[in-house]
């Protein structure tokens, strides 16, 4: 008996605290980017024998991942074709989130979901319930398929004539998951190293298919099951989708018009107006993530480069296979302005009422990205003369999952290496969230007293 009561006084033993799911995705998303370093740093990946060195391999695994395009080494030139597949792959699980191919991997095993594997695919997807993640896993991987596989089709009409038919056929496989992933990564290298798709700046097929897969990619999972379900009943619409469309609409046609005002006499000098069209077009929908480019950037004006900038900076739907600090963050900002200007205490478009904490949230990813972006803009300068505003391109391609390039990125030292390794990671998880994964949030028992400060 006594043995008993002394049991009962021993303390139970605690359990570990489950992972957050922004923990879990950042882990997971780490574990991938590892795996793919080392299996880039094998000499059988390699097309010269020698594999690239752990910082480049980790440089590229996570340009891959994280799908943003920038490279040390290019790829062809680098990379044999299994080499090739191995970042095709890091593309593929990037796009669409690990989380994503876990699911579905379980669902083939005939296994169940779990409510914390929901949690985690919930917050990979931008999900905004539960009960929506089964039902947005099935229009992911069959609305990838679908779109993937017809851009590959699409693309192979240009490259089987010009490539012969099974290299014509992995070009168009690799080109269209990488646009689609918004990964921007290609394998032009056999005509002039780091091309990406300058030889095709007068192609209306390669042009459009891949502008086509880059703004399908952007617009995220949760308008494809909008568009899919209501068809042109846009009334029918979620607020999300209707800002999404719209903007991207904008997006698009603004920045092909601004574009073409700043480069008129520049890059697109020398082209027809239809050539002209064509290559704004592509270089306003690219910075949105996508990190290709038919012109060679390196001779961008200011203005061009600012633009650029911008674009960049903004990226691609939440939910999406693009970065940046999003879309409708962005919208939601402009909003909110629009509101405080005309003297409304509510913020809302399309006859709908914003809640408070997405307006917040907004805020706080738009703060922490921009000092994100300034941090490692100083890092870079501080440490090597480039000119501001190629640090500032690399910085915000970086960050916003873009790939596009000035010609720096295999100039960058190896600190300034993984300073870039860092701002590409935190912008595929979203920095808001990299930023709650390694905090503990808490919440306070007692409310401060309100004070007032001088604002602007």
């Amino acid at each position: 008996m006594e043995k008993i009561l002394e049991g009962r006084d021993r303390p139970l033993k605690a359990r570990r605290p489950a992972l957050s799911p922004n923990r879990a995705l950042a882990l997971g998303f780490a574990s991938i980017i590892l795996a793919g370093a080392l299996l880039l740093m094998l000499p059988a990946a390699s097309r010269t024998g020698r594999g690239l060195s752990f910082l480049d391999s980790l440089f590229t695994a996570t340009s891959a991942t994280c799908v943003t395009g920038l490279v040390v080494a290019d790829t062809w030139t680098q990379f044999n074709l299994l080499g090739q597949i191995i970042l095709l792959a890091l593309i593929q699980v990037g796009g669409l989130g690990y989380m994503t191919m876990m699911l579905q991997a379980s669902l083939l095993m005939g296994r169940k979901i779990g409510l914390r594997q929901r949690s985690v695919m919930m917050e990979s997807v931008s999900a905004q319930r539960l009960s929506d993640v089964l039902t947005l896993l099935r229009y992911i991987l069959g609305g990838t398929a679908l779109i993937e596989g017809t851009g590959a089709v699409l693309l192979a009409f240009r490259f089987i004539p010009e490539l012969g038919l099974a290299r014509g056929i992995w070009y168009a496989v690799f080109h269209s998951v990488s646009a689609f992933c918004n990964a921007g990564f290609d394998l032009m290298g056999f005509r002039e190293p780091y091309s990406s798709l300058t030889h095709y700046v007068y192609d209306p097929l390669v042009n459009l298919t891949a502008v086509a897969l880059v703004l399908l990619g952007g617009l995220g999972f949760l308008v494809w099951r909008d568009v899919r379900e209501n068809g042109l009943r846009l009334r029918r619409y979620s607020l999300h989708s209707k800002l999404m469309l719209t903007a991207t609409l904008v997006l698009t046609l603004g920045g092909t018009a601004l574009f073409w005002l700043a480069e008129r006499d520049n890059l697109l000098s020398g082209m027809t107006p239809g050539q002209q069209a064509l290559a704004s077009l592509f270089q306003a929908v690219s910075p949105r993530t996508a990190g290709f480019n038919t012109v060679d950037l390196s001779k961008l004006t200011s203005g061009g480069g600012l633009l650029t900038i911008v674009l960049m900076f903004i990226g691609a739907g939440p939910g999406s296979t693009g970065g940046g600090v999003k879309v409708t963050t962005v919208v939601v900002c402009l909003l909110t302005l629009s509101a405080y200007i005309r003297g409304r205490r509510e913020v809302g478009a399309f006859n709908r009422r914003l809640d408070e904490e997405q307006i917040h949230r907004s805020a706080a990813g738009v703060t922490l990205y921009m000092t994100l972006a300034m941090a490692g803009g100083f890092l870079i300068l501080a440490t090597q003369p480039f000119p501001l505003q190629d640090a500032l391109f690399e910085v915000f391609s970086a960050l916003s999952t873009v790939g596009l390039s000035t010609g720096i990125t295999r100039e960058l030292s190896a600190l300034n290496r993984v300073v870039v390794v860092v701002m590409m990671y935190c912008g595929r998880i979203g920095s808001l969230s990299m930023l709650m994964a390694l905090a503990q949030r808490t919440v306070p028992r007692v409310k401060d007293p309100v004070e007032h400060i001088t604002i602007g």
